[in-house]
């Protein structure tokens, strides 16, 4: 039986992280131990990023910078030997500064008691201007291939956009271009301008939140992303994959306005439309007051032209018209018809007229033949029918024979009729 005043053993520490539990964790300690042995079989890898700080003490062994992804606001800090920085000096006789593109071969390093991650590096290369430049072109042919460049998907700008979106450097001088000329060619412009990096490690996630930004608002017709001119390096921000897959998502037409005719990063391609300059971009996303009223006026006095000699043109062919005989003496129109109407009733009386006569002298003739031919005729000359009366009806009497003695008789005369008995 185990002592009452002997402290219990200590739990025996899971073996990995996923045997541990509230009631069993693990020390900081022990995972710091954990993370340095992992780190530590890490091998040996090339990375690539933007110088933005140097800490190199002099008469130090060590020299100290701090490594940022190009992209985003991530950094890891470098310790290297002041032997492997001088080797830059043939390459960099100014050695390394802010802002300066690097690839570096280097081990992660994990530091348990301050729990934080470095690398060591035991070489630096600068990223050159060539490499810079076959860098992007194969990242020009990836997006092209996915049709991000295509004409198709590019939008037309507002002949008069309600308000500009301006995306440029803090107190520039493409902000004013921009400003100032799209002004004088129309006073009423306005602007939403977002001031920003457009240059160095902070430029593309800035860059990229300002067109955002001013894509979500709704009175915002075009956006233009302006800035000076600058080395390959200096514009290397607008030639990024994540700024030029962000425009190219936007809703609201963009103009590019990067550097001048010569420079044509990326940007460029994906954009709306593409200014060889910021004054050049002024001009294409506001119309010019004074052309727009010129032809304005042209315009009008051609309408006015047009209507002018449409009307003389009408009132010529009226003059014609009423010099016209028909329409000096309109009712030459109807005299004509009428007369000949008058002569047609006229013609159609006098055969009308005919034609009743002989029918007329007709039918006195049939009535002729029909009073000789008529049996009244012959009864009006004296004569008389003489009909038997009988059962069977009358009968005509031709023969005495005919009606015996005793025979009723009825006897029709021209005027009437007589009735009779036989003896």
């Amino acid at each position: 039986m185990p002592d009452p005043e002997t402290p219990a053993a200590a739990p025996r520490r899971p073996a990995t992280a996923a045997g541990t539990s509230a009631e069993n964790p693990w020390p900081v300690r022990l995972l710091a131990s954990k993370i340095d042995a992992y780190v530590a079989r890490m091998p040996w890898t090339w990375v690539e990023g933007q110088v933005v700080q140097v800490n190199d003490r002099p008469g130090a062994h060590v020299v100290f910078l701090t490594l940022r992804d190009a992209d985003t606001d991530m950094s890891l800090p470098v310790t290297l030997t002041r032997r492997v920085l001088a080797r830059l000096r043939d390459v960099l006789p100014d050695g390394l500064r802010h802002g300066t593109r690097v690839v570096v071969h280097a081990k992660p390093e994990f530091y348990a008691k301050r729990g934080s991650l470095s690398l060591a590096a035991d070489d630096v290369r600068p990223v050159g201007v060539g490499e810079l430049l076959a860098r992007l072109e194969h990242l020009k042919r990836v997006l092209s291939a996915e049709g991000l460049f295509d004409a198709e998907r590019k939008q037309p700008l507002p002949f008069l956009p309600r308000v500009v979106g301006l995306v440029c450097g803090r107190a520039s001088a493409a902000e004013r271009d921009v400003v100032d000329n799209a002004r004088l060619r129309w006073p009423a412009v306005r602007f939403e301008v977002r001031e920003v990096a457009v240059q160095g490690p902070a430029a593309v996630t800035e860059v990229v939140a300002a067109v955002r930004e001013l894509d979500a608002l709704p009175e915002v017709d075009v956006v233009v992303v302006a800035r000076g001119g600058g080395s390959v390096e200096d514009l290397l921000p607008f030639s990024n994959e994540a700024l030029v897959r962000a425009v190219a998502a936007v809703r609201t037409p963009v103009v590019s306005a990067i550097g001048h005719e010569v420079d044509s990063p990326l940007l460029d391609l994906v954009a709306d439309v593409r200014a060889s300059t910021p004054t050049d971009a002024a001009r294409r996303v506001v119309p010019d007051v004074a052309e727009e009223l010129a032809g304005v006026a042209q315009l009008r006095s051609r309408a006015r032209r047009a209507v002018s000699a449409r009307v003389e043109r009408e009132e010529a062919g009226l003059r014609a018209l009423r010099s016209r005989p028909v329409l000096a003496a309109p009712h030459v129109l109807v005299d004509g018809p009428g007369a000949e109407v008058a002569r047609l009733r006229e013609r159609a009386r006098r055969g009308l007229g005919g034609r009743l006569e002989r029918a007329a002298v007709e039918v006195g003739h049939l009535r002729a033949s029909v009073r000789a031919l008529s049996p009244r005729s012959t009864l009006l000359r004296g004569y008389a029918v003489v009909q038997a009366v009988g059962p069977e009806g009358p009968r005509v009497v031709r023969e005495p024979s005919d009606a015996p003695p005793g025979t009723r008789l009825r006897v029709r005369l021209a005027d009437g009729e007589l009735t009779a008995r036989t003896g």
